[in-house]
């Protein structure tokens, strides 16, 4: 993106194009379990709470509350769809497997995949799973919200490759190989080692592309990208991370890296999260516009979007589920399987992100991408064409 570029748009303009355009973030974790905090999840933690669980413990109780609450409660249904359309994202990639202890992960994911089909269906005039590039479509053409389901982690298929056409029928459509730390496919970004693919982790990349489903490599070591885009007879794609090149941080990728995805015909989406996208707190929405900048001249701007990854206020993921500050995130002697080291990486109190502290504050990033100078095509390609152009070439 040239220096100096003017505005295209008024603020006013931009909002009003981004609640016209196709929206789609391709990575929102939270999308069907926190991005708000209903009455009877707020009982729920209260109740965890007393009963001395920590937060871990008490993540799945407060994801069937929400469910729950959207069922049976026609104010906690309409407190969930208002934060959809204040967002004005047409369509979020929700992550039903991420950090997990293994023994546990297919457990896990039934469960939030289920979990999903029962919002989706209590909302069924206003929300859809998303099967393929004909869905999203639909979803914009109708008004409707849709959530496609990805798993950030190869963890639930486990040593059994057939377990991928189990999920791909429950409506999963895009997967990430590893996370931060190492599996059976390969290594994570944040692991003691960074090699590369297994012969494990080739024979699923195999299997995914079988069942026309997307690769991820966002959390992977830099070298299971590359072997991935080596092995895949499909484009491979970064649903979520940053560029090295403005930011050094485990979880981003180098420019050599995201330009062979890009010639791959794959895509590139950026973050949010602060401490990922600068290397000191202060983090605005001008920091996520630098690393798309940046993207877009080392990609082109068919390939790069947005995947903003969080929900909620502070340094990570989040969503707006609260806990109380006396409820500790997991028991003291458990291993610690997300794999990020808080201040390796950026991930302390200080780090905070202005702008964007919940999901309905999506707008907020379209005014940026005019105030930056991006035309009007440009940020229809980055808020959701491209994602919905490589969904289609891979998925259908």
């Amino acid at each position: 993106m040239p220096a100096g570029r003017t505005p295209s748009l008024t603020p006013e303009e931009a909002q009003q194009l981004h609640h016209n355009a196709l929206v789609i973030d391709t990575q929102q974790p939270p999308i069907t379990s926190g991005i708000v905090f209903t009455p009877l999840m707020q009982e729920t933690v209260a109740t965890m709470a007393e009963r001395g669980r920590t937060r871990a413990e008490a993540g799945p109780a407060v994801e069937a509350a929400l469910v729950r609450d959207v069922q049976t409660s026609e104010i906690a249904k309409q407190m969930y769809l208002d934060m959809w359309r204040e967002s004005g994202v047409t369509v979020a990639c929700g992550t039903y497997s991420g950090s997990h202890k293994p023994s546990q992960a297919y457990d896990s994911a039934i469960r939030k995949i289920a979990n999903a089909h029962g919002i989706v269906a209590a909302c069924q005039e206003s929300m859809m799973i998303i099967r393929n590039a004909a869905d999203i479509q639909t979803a914009h053409q109708q008004g409707k919200f849709g959530v496609l389901i990805d798993f950030q982690n190869t963890l639930p298929i486990g040593d059994d490759p057939g377990r991928i056409a189990t999920f791909y029928n429950l409506g999963l459509r895009m997967v990430q190989l590893t996370y931060n730390l190492n599996n059976l496919a390969g290594d994570g970004c944040t692991d003691a080692t960074k090699g590369g693919l297994s012969l494990f982790g080739k024979a699923m990349v195999e299997q995914l592309n079988d069942l026309d489903i997307l690769v991820d490599v966002s959390h992977c070591s830099e070298q299971v990208g590359w072997d991935a885009m080596d092995v895949s007879s499909a484009p491979v794609i970064v649903s979520h991370s940053t560029a090295k090149g403005v930011a050094f941080h485990d979880r981003g990728k180098t420019d050599e890296l995201a330009r062979a995805v890009a010639e791959q015909g794959g895509y590139f989406g950026v973050v949010t999260l602060p401490g990922f996208i600068r290397d000191s707190p202060g983090a605005t929405l001008d920091d996520v516009v630098r690393h798309i900048e940046h993207l877009v001249g080392v990609c082109g701007i068919d390939h790069v979007g947005i995947g903003t990854d969080k929900a909620g206020p502070g340094p990570s993921t989040s969503s707006l589920v609260e806990y109380p500050a006396s409820m500790p995130q997991s028991h003291g002697d458990d291993f610690d399987w997300v794999g990020f080291r808080n201040e390796e990486h950026r991930l302390g109190p200080e780090y905070d992100i202005e702008g964007f502290s919940k999901f309905s504050d999506w707008p907020n990033i379209t005014v940026k991408l005019a105030e930056a100078g991006f035309t009007q095509d440009e940020i229809r390609k980055l808020l959701g064409l491209n994602y919905l152009r490589v969904l289609r070439d891979v998925v259908g």
